[in-house]
């Protein structure tokens, strides 16, 4: 019977399942799920194929695994700069980090979480859904700093948090498309600096000097 990652395992049991999901994280990262085979992960992990199938269900139900693996090395490296987010200021420190992030490791092997729905999205219901709750994890810490922004009288009062969230990830996605596939970074730098200014344009008018 699988555990698929759910059930309580011994300390030992959730290293090798952790070992197992970095190490297909990092295939799948490299050569694609389709490319991945699981002799590839078994050889990768030092596991045995019925140790593999005690942790997971099949292929798909490890793919799922490294989904959220993924999602969680993305927000966790954003985590202080998406907390930050509070002012104008503070989303374009964010912008700054991502873009520095991708600059850092060279624009060609895009997001680690949109390569994986790209290639995954219409595999199976339970995926597209693991994929869905993943992006929309990611708009919730965005959307977090805008209300912030909003609530501070920083962006007019029907601003909408959860909408420039989701533009933002929009935005994201597609820069970081066209900079894996230009080998530039200026796409993605470019949607999101288009992007932020769109959120910079909420901000509420100041009041000018009445006539006398």
């Amino acid at each position: 019977m699988t555990v698929s990652g759910r059930a309580k395992l011994t300390a030992r049991g959730a290293r090798t399942r952790e070992r197992i999901v970095d190490v297909t994280a990092a295939l799948v990262f490299a050569q694609g799920a389709a490319g991945t085979s699981l002799d590839e992960v078994m050889a990768g992990a030092a596991v045995s194929k019925s140790q593999l199938y005690h942790y997971f269900a099949d292929k798909d139900d490890l793919l799922r695994a490294v989904i959220e693996r993924q999602t969680g090395r993305i927000l966790a490296g954003q985590r202080d700069a998406l907390e930050a987010i509070d002012s104008m200021a503070g989303l374009r420190r964010w912008r700054n980090l991502v873009v520095a992030t991708v600059e850092a490791g060279g624009p060609v092997g895009g997001c680690p979480l949109g390569s994986l729905a790209n290639e995954l999205a219409d595999r199976d219901e339970a995926t597209r859904a693991v994929l869905g709750t993943s992006f929309a994890r990611w708009e919730a810490q965005l959307a977090a700093g805008l209300t912030k922004m909003r609530v501070a009288g920083r962006l007019v009062s029907d601003a909408n948090p959860e909408m420039l969230a989701e533009v933002l990830v929009a935005a994201l996605q597609g820069g970081l498309l066209l900079a894996k596939t230009r080998r530039s970074v200026r796409p993605l730098a470019r949607a999101l600096d288009v992007a932020i200014a769109h959120i910079g344009a909420l901000a509420p008018v100041a009041e000018g000097p009445r006539p006398g």
